[in-house]
């Protein structure tokens, strides 16, 4: 198989292309609640002739094209964020404070490209294996300390596969680019929950009290220290305070203050002595007589690409779109729960450019992120070369 002819196949679907992922911009949905999304996907599954699987991971969809044989997955999330677009075009968003600002439209409608391109070619020479399409609920969130990756993994969406690819788009990348690296890629990103306890009192007697804002103070400049003092400078982390929240009068003294947050880390050693510093930076609480709870809430692990498929990426993307245009992408502190994906089974994870040349970059989660459409071809292409070529598909 050519895999110019497949690019070429790839553009002459961009009305289609276009259509999905506009469509899908139009209707975002958070998380699990997909009850427009899901259906529509498997509708236009349907219309391809594939018998797509609902309510996977509660409400992720799974289809196959093949038949017997190795199995290599591609998978794509379709959940949106709680963003009010202010985007000026046709397709904005219909359901205000939810918006599509991190591109999951465009992973759903390339997949969706990719299973009318893979469906096309598997009746005109059956292929020599099996391709699994997941599409994956609630990337952006999690519920009851699980997101939709591992929501699908307990439904059993990878038995039997050997390998897995997923892709993201990349604001920062021009079109025509895509962007990967071997071994560890994106972070484990996690939340946490940190209350500081004083004593309420009259603010005009504060000998009487204990000020909570004051020791939540002390014990927020000690939490800006511990990457910096205490965990090795050559190994990344990250420790962001994102809501600070006391006090309920201008003249009392605040009881009790809460701060929400994230870390990031990449290896178990160094999550270890970050959650170790954390205790101990909050323990300045105790030494000034309040107390304190911290709690860290499950998010994703590291994102760690296999070497090996790496280099066969580079390999299949060198050949559909010239090797100038296989990039290695840097380290990142943001997570992905395709890790979750990746740890189980060899998986590689790519970053696809949507920024049109000479463009501003337009970030993801903003209420103005938006992408050049000439990446979706390319897209649709690239799952599609990866999937037949590791299939063994000349």
């Amino acid at each position: 198989m050519s895999l110019q002819n497949l690019l070429e196949q790839a553009r002459g679907i961009f009305p289609e292309l276009q259509q999905w992922r506009r469509t899908l911009h139009q209707h975002p949905e958070l998380e699990f609640d997909l009850d427009w999304t899901a259906p529509y996907v498997a509708g236009e599954l349907e219309q391809m002739g594939l018998n797509p699987r609902t309510g996977v991971g509660i409400s992720g969809i799974v289809a196959e094209i093949g038949d017997g044989g190795p199995v290599v997955a591609l998978r794509a999330d379709m959940d949106a964020l709680p963003i009010l677009e202010e985007n000026d075009v046709p397709y904005k968003s219909t359901f205000p404070g939810r918006m599509h600002a991190c591109g999951h439209d465009a992973h759903t409608a390339m997949l969706l490209g990719a299973a009318k391109l893979l469906s096309q070619a598997h009746r005109e020479r059956p292929l020599p294996g099996r391709v699994r399409l997941i599409f994956q609920p609630s990337e952006e969130a999690h519920k009851e300390g699980r997101g939709g990756a591992r929501r699908m993994i307990e439904d059993g969406v990878l038995e039997g596969v050997q390998a897995i690819f997923g892709q993201h788009v990349d604001p920062e990348v021009t079109v025509g680019d895509v962007a990967t690296r071997p071994g560890p890629m994106m972070a484990a990103a996690e939340a946490f929950r940190l209350a500081v306890f004083g004593r309420a009192g009259h603010a005009a007697f504060p000998h009487q009290g204990l000020d909570a804002i004051a020791i939540a103070a002390q014990v927020l400049n000690s939490l800006h220290q511990v990457v910096s003092r205490r965990l090795n400078p050559i190994k990344p982390a990250v420790i962001t305070v994102g809501t600070i929240n006391g006090g309920t009068k201008s003249n009392v003294l605040a009881g009790e203050v809460r701060m929400t947050g994230t870390i990031r880390t990449f290896d178990d050693e160094t999550r270890e002595r970050l959650v170790d510093g954390m205790n101990r930076a909050a323990g300045i609480a105790r030494t000034l007589g309040g107390d304190y709870e911290l709690e860290i809430l499950p998010g994703t692990v590291p994102l760690v690409n296999d070497p090996d498929l790496f280099s066969f990426a580079r390999s299949v993307i060198s050949e559909l779109l010239g090797e100038e245009h296989f990039l290695e992408a840097p380290i990142r502190m943001g997570g992905e729960d395709f890790s979750f994906f990746a740890r189980e089974v060899p998986g590689l994870f790519l970053r696809l450019g949507v920024r049109a040349p000479d463009a501003p970059v337009r970030p993801l989660h903003t209420p103005t992120f938006d992408l050049d459409e000439r990446a979706l071809p390319i897209g649709a292409a690239m799952l599609s070369a990866l999937a037949v070529r590791w299939l063994g598909v000349p």
